[in-house]
């Protein structure tokens, strides 16, 4: 065997990948991706949902919304979604009319803030109760805040006082802004810092984005016109998205949503939502009362004495229409 070299044995390699496992915060859902972060650290990843995925008792057309806390395993990205855990609450809306689909707005929140105008454009009395009727549903604390203040002149002020004093007398945080003036913005900053995390919503054109810019001019929201042949505010935040706010506090900015159904109410359940209502049921002589034909209702009394104003009764009784035409399409 002189000259002949032994054959060098060849050592082997095995390559194990690092499967990482955590929980983060959905900071930013574009429909099929999604930015997570682990707050209170920011420091966003992307992710995306592998395999079907849908919440038990929940038809939805996302089973992932911003800010659910989710469980993901990141082998190289995209990290990938594994569970969505338990909510404590969310905002939820009827995705179309007499629809069974539903659609989650944002979950797990600390705050609702609600932002209307008077005019150009008018947000609707009705969309303004269904809104707050969900956030009493599901137990977040709502605040409401009319906007665009500059714009009301003397022709509007009586109106102006009059929708404070409905929403202000039903029990609501109702705070006036303008982004011109620079009314109420150093005061809904520091409100905001310490909401933790706070849900901006309204119909398109009452200036969220322009409100987020006044509150950090460091974020970098889009903002446009409103049309002046619609007078409705044209869709520029197009995502659902949190943003860190300096000095505390995170925003989740918002599409204009332009109808808001409600979900999961029987008819019955929906008065005691109304807390101009719940004050004053009790008094009803017969029970249940649907406060509409009822002879001896204390709230078509408190009506009638004005101490429920009649346009969050309407807005009431449309509620009632909506839920029944809703069932009888099941």
């Amino acid at each position: 065997l002189s000259g002949v070299t032994e054959r060098p044995r060849l050592a082997k390699i095995f390559y194990f990948r690092t499967v990482k496992r955590g929980t983060a915060t959905v900071i930013k859902n574009t429909g099929k991706d999604y930015l997570l972060s682990e707050l209170p650290v920011w420091e966003p990843f992307p992710a995306v949902i592998r395999g079907k995925m849908r919440l038990k008792g929940l038809h939805t057309t996302n089973p992932v919304a911003v800010g659910d806390i989710v469980e993901y395993e990141l082998e190289e990205f995209p990290a990938a979604i594994t569970k969505v855990l338990p909510r404590k609450n969310y905002i939820i809306r009827k995705s179309v009319n007499l629809s069974r689909e539903c659609h989650i707005i944002a979950a797990n929140l600390d705050r609702a803030c609600l932002v209307v105008t008077l005019d150009f454009p008018e947000t609707k009395w009705p969309f303004i109760d269904r809104f707050l009727v969900t956030c009493e549903a599901y137990k977040i604390p709502v605040t409401i805040i009319l906007n665009k203040t500059d714009l009301y002149g003397e022709e509007f002020d009586s109106l102006r006082q009059y929708f404070l004093q409905v929403y202000r007398g039903a029990g609501y945080d109702v705070r006036e802004t303008s982004v011109w003036k620079n009314e109420g913005i150093d005061q809904l900053r520091e409100f905001i810092r310490s909401s933790g995390l706070t849900l901006f919503s309204g119909v398109s054109g009452v200036g969220k984005s322009s409100l987020l810019k006044a509150i950090d001019p460091s974020l970098e929201p889009k903002i446009s016109e409103i049309s002046l042949s619609t007078l409705q505010g044209r869709h520029t935040t197009t995502f659902y998205e949190i943003y860190p706010i300096t000095g505390g506090g995170y925003i989740i900015d918002t599409p204009g949503i332009r109808g808001f159904g409600l979900i999961d109410l029987k008819p019955e359940e929906i008065s005691p939502y109304f807390p101009e209502m719940l004050r004053v049921m009790d008094g009803c002589r017969y029970k249940p009362c649907t406060h509409t034909h009822e002879p001896h209702c204390a709230v078509k009394d408190a009506v009638d004495s004005g101490e429920i104003s009649p346009e969050r009764y309407n807005s009431y009784l449309g509620m009632l229409e909506e839920e029944t035409k809703y069932r009888q399409s099941e």
